[in-house]
């Protein structure tokens, strides 16, 4: 675990991922905060939407954008408790999202750090600053508790 205590996004992300767990989802939780206060929250939710873009970041990104009344998010920040995809990191740069934390690095699907890493493609026409590792041990231990427990 951390040496220092984790900042109250990522504590609410992590909180998020346990309700993704609790509704049999894959445990990835995200907020998006701007000027400090959390303004949307949200959970994977794919098997119970039955859609296939229902990632914590995509459905997070949609009720901020409700709730600011725009499709961008400028000065928002996403904190997110895994790597975001391809998907979801093309949501990003279209939001405008300022800043991405998140937790814990996904080398197989993820798509900022590893793979794709649309962030850098010259076609990228926004860049967040990206800030990774922040509750990571917690971020990864619901991970693989989740899916030790489907095999």
């Amino acid at each position: 675990m951390n040496r220092w205590p984790l900042p109250e996004p990522m504590v609410l992300a992590l909180a998020e991922a346990g309700k993704a767990v609790a509704a049999g989802e894959v445990p990835i939780g995200a907020v998006i905060v701007k000027d400090g206060s959390v303004i949307a929250a949200a959970h994977n939710a794919p098997r119970g939407l039955c859609d296939p873009t229902a990632h914590a970041e995509m459905l997070v990104i949609r009720a901020a954008a409700q709730a600011l009344g725009s499709e961008r998010l400028d000065g928002c920040e996403l904190w997110v408790t895994l790597e975001p995809c391809a998907m979801c990191a093309g949501a990003i740069v279209h939001a405008r999202i300022a800043r991405v934390y998140y937790a814990a690095a996904d080398a197989k699907g993820g798509a900022v750090e590893h793979g794709a890493r649309v962030f850098e493609q010259e076609q990228c026409l926004h860049r967040p600053e990206v800030y990774s590792g922040m509750g990571e041990a917690e971020a990864s231990a619901l991970l693989k508790g989740f899916f030790q427990r489907l095999r």
